[in-house]
């Protein structure tokens, strides 16, 4: 483990390699699990203003499934999360070619709103554990991602550094610095 400022980092940041293969997983992510993709208030908060111009990315099925659920819901565990289509697909996304994707990050990238997405689909597979007085940053392997982790091997790419938008927009370039200072050190000496 590592610590900066106030996380506890696994050394699997560091050492795993990863580089997401939409086309071999299919944007598995956004339909596996147990649950929806965790947010914060201010996060559902912003999902719901951008969501005029998420819209029309949205199938009528998941529209509907809005409207019925609305923005976020509170799960089984009591976490505030993305609603789900059939207990199963986050009603946020939409396929294009065969590939779920994310309708927030669409309307991002076309430069319709400021907010690209949920922190923790943007930092996936890194999950968050927030505790009193730390932050427990740790890489989350499974199957679904099995794709991804062959893609990073083969590309030599670790983690940390295929993560590095969505970890500095968690925690801020400070700490990336910190954090990629530890992991070239680190690897140099593996």
């Amino acid at each position: 483990m590592l610590e900066i400022g106030n996380t506890i980092v696994s050394l699997d940041i560091l050492e795993k390699q990863f580089l997401c293969d939409l086309l071999k997983c299919k944007g598995a992510c956004c339909v596996e699990g147990d649950s929806g993709a965790p947010v914060t208030a201010e996060e559902a908060i912003a999902i719901e203003e951008a969501y005029p111009e998420v819209l029309p990315y949205l199938s009528q099925v998941h529209q509907n499934e809005i409207k019925t659920q609305g923005f976020a819901v509170i799960d089984f565990e009591g976490d505030l999360v993305t609603p789900l289509v059939e207990n199963r697909c986050c009603v946020y996304t939409y396929e294009e070619k065969g590939i779920l994707k994310c309708g927030f990050e669409k309307a991002f990238l076309d430069g319709k709103i400021k907010f690209r997405k949920p922190v923790s689909c943007h930092l996936f597979p890194i999950r968050i554990t927030k505790y009193k007085r730390f932050d427990a940053v740790n890489y989350q392997q499974i199957d679904i991602c099995k794709p991804g982790r062959q893609c990073g091997k083969s590309e030599k790419l670790p983690l940390y550094v295929f993560l590095k938008e969505p970890l500095i927009r968690q925690y801020g370039e400070e700490w990336y610095e910190q954090l990629n200072y530890a992991g070239e050190n680190y690897l140099s000496k593996k």
